[in-house]
């Protein structure tokens, strides 16, 4: 009887036993029962190698799956590339992570030094990282939440400009002077956003200042000419004139306003029928709109303020100031509108008042000397 004690080492295949822990198992057995044993953990080993590398395979072709979902989804709901190429890779990560901690346990190697090794590794990146991690957070918020939009002016972290990018750590601002802004969007995400671009129609003020002695009464009537002389001005409803300004687009052909984003999903194609989709969508996007219709509804009625409310110009006595007697002027234009009919207006009132009679006072004092 040949003891295995006097047999030469053999390189064995990684198992639930180390091979140190094997070639301890070993001694003591006859040769036949050595090879035997070795035979069965050879046979096992393949057999564990086997399905791991079956699951690997199927693990694959589930994550391809579950990618090419992800993905669909985000194209679809039109979000942020940035924020569709990020998702997109992180659960790409996270899910071959899973895959492979799974086939190392088939395998029969212990994985909790490992979990216990990433997870240490988690809390020091996320201790290391905190900021950033707040930022993309905040990014994360914005591009589901949409405070705001690429193309929108805004005013936020005490600068104004139009949001030219929304990455995932910070947004880029283009100033009116043609400056780049980066904002983390930690700050944005908590802070105060001022979005002029939310609403469609926005309210324009000025203040007139005229000499003391006009006639205020014949003033207030040549204002208010000008102001309803010009188009872009609302003479009634917003309501009225939004369906004023879309019959007129309709008829002349144009796409109407606030409806470009809408136009390539509520164009029907007759050749191609529509995907459950889509349809489904379609559906989805009609029970927000009404949902958002009652919530501003709720909220006028809560206000007190009427829905269809007549918004034309006004023109009042402001202020009785040293030098000049103030007016204030309002008028409601659509948004696209505001700064045109700003400066417009501002140089009908510089050319037209005085030509009428009415002058522009400089700053002036009264002195009194007494002899």
């Amino acid at each position: 009887m040949i003891q295995t004690n006097d047999l030469p080492v053999v390189p064995l295949p990684d198992t639930p036993e180390t091979s140190h822990q094997l070639w301890e198992s070993l001694k003591g057995l006859s040769l036949d029962d050595a090879m035997t044993k070795i035979a069965n953990s050879m046979v096992d080993f393949a057999f564990k190698l086997l399905i791991a590398i079956l699951v690997f395979y199927i693990g694959r072709f589930i994550i391809r799956r579950i990618f090419k979902v992800v993905r669909n989804v985000m194209v679809n709901r039109r979000i942020d590339a940035s924020l569709t190429t990020f998702v997109l890779s992180f659960v790409k990560m996270v899910l071959y992570f899973i895959l492979i901690i799974t086939i190392v346990g088939i395998l029969g190697i212990e994985t909790s030094s490992f979990l216990a090794l990433f997870a240490s590794a988690g809390v020091a990146i996320g201790m290391a990282l905190s900021g950033t991690l707040q930022n993309f957070a905040g990014g994360v918020l914005i591009l589901l939440l949409k405070p705001y939009k690429v193309g929108d002016f805004i005013e936020a972290g005490g600068f104004t400009g139009t949001v030219k990018e929304i990455q995932i750590f910070h947004t880029v601002l283009n100033t009116v002077d043609n400056k780049a802004i980066i904002i983390p969007n930690g700050g944005l995400s908590t802070g105060s956003i001022n979005n002029y671009s939310l609403e469609s129609y926005r309210r324009v003020d000025w203040t007139v200042g005229l000499s003391y002695g006009f006639d205020y009464d014949a003033a207030s009537k040549l204002i208010m000419e000008m102001l309803l002389s010009d188009d872009r001005v609302v003479k009634g409803t917003i309501e009225a004139d939004k369906e004023m300004r879309r019959q007129r687009s309709l008829a002349a052909g144009e796409v109407p306003f606030g409806e470009e984003a809408q136009a390539d999903d509520t164009t029907p194609d007759p050749d191609k029928k529509e995907s459950w989709w889509k349809r489904f969508r379609a559906r989805q996007r009609h029970r927000q709109e009404v949902i958002q219709e009652k919530i501003r509804e709720k909220i006028s009625m809560n206000a007190g303020l009427p829905l269809n409310v007549e918004r034309p110009p006004f023109v009042g006595l402001n202020q009785l100031a040293d030098s000049s007697v103030n007016l204030t002027v309002r008028a409601w234009t659509r948004a696209d509108f505001y700064w045109g009919l700003y400066f417009d207006m501002n140089a009908r009132f510089y050319k037209e008042l005085p030509q009428k009679g009415f002058d522009f006072p400089f700053p002036q004092l009264d002195v009194h000397i007494q002899q």
